[in-house]
């Protein structure tokens, strides 16, 4: 009896958040489980209740709870019985290959994939996301800037809204680039209005106001 008792004891408890910060090939994912230290899964490995399905891209399959989800990059799932604890907003990335923290987001609510760069001065987007992301960009004011591909015009544009994982910033200035730039860049514009801790290869971003 004592010993059912411990073992019960000793069992770890399921995670009441999860939240996909990483993907290693297709054999394992980087999981924030209960806003903790980034945890490896690997696929058919299971923990704190988490057990790896698959991953395919930028999505792992996970099952939790008798129940089969798809996560994203820097998507969060709580469980229905999860606490809601009051506090600030969070995120906790994981860096690429390459050493950068790109994750998955929104800006004006449609998804768009992100790279933080304290370098960018702005929220910086290539053209053809702003068309996607349905921002008519030549209304705004005209400028340029030095990329690789040379001086190329640009448009300072107001975003509504920009979003990463459960972080959310309204009025963030932005600015369009019509050459030279792959992917959007989280710069500062976003960035003042939130913490950055970075440890290793993990960064957490918590939003100040």
């Amino acid at each position: 009896m004592l010993c059912g008792l411990l073992a019960c004891a000793a069992k770890p408890a399921d995670a009441a958040e999860i939240a996909l910060i990483g993907v290693i090939g297709t054999n394992a994912a980087v999981f924030a489980l209960d806003g903790g230290e980034p945890r490896t899964i690997k696929v058919g490995q299971t923990r704190a209740g988490v057990t790896l399905l698959s991953v395919e891209g930028e999505r792992a399959s996970v099952e939790y709870e008798g129940k089969q989800r798809v996560l994203s990059l820097g998507q969060h799932y709580r469980s229905a019985g999860a606490p809601v604890v009051p506090g600030p907003s969070s995120v906790t990335l994981a860096a690429n290959p390459g050493g950068h923290f790109v994750s998955e987001g929104s800006i004006n609510g449609h998804a768009i994939r992100l790279l933080v760069d304290t370098g960018a001065s702005s929220v910086a987007i290539p053209a053809a996301d702003a068309v996607r992301l349905g921002i008519d960009y030549r209304k705004g004011i005209p400028g340029k800037t030095r990329t690789a591909s040379g001086v190329v015009p640009t448009y300072r544009v107001m975003l509504s809204s920009v979003r990463l994982g459960d972080i959310e910033i309204h009025d963030v200035e932005g600015i369009v680039i019509e050459q030279g730039l792959d992917i959007a860049l989280l710069g500062m514009t976003f960035l003042t209005r939130i913490d950055m801790r970075q440890e290793g290869r993990t960064m957490t971003l918590i939003k100040r106001f």
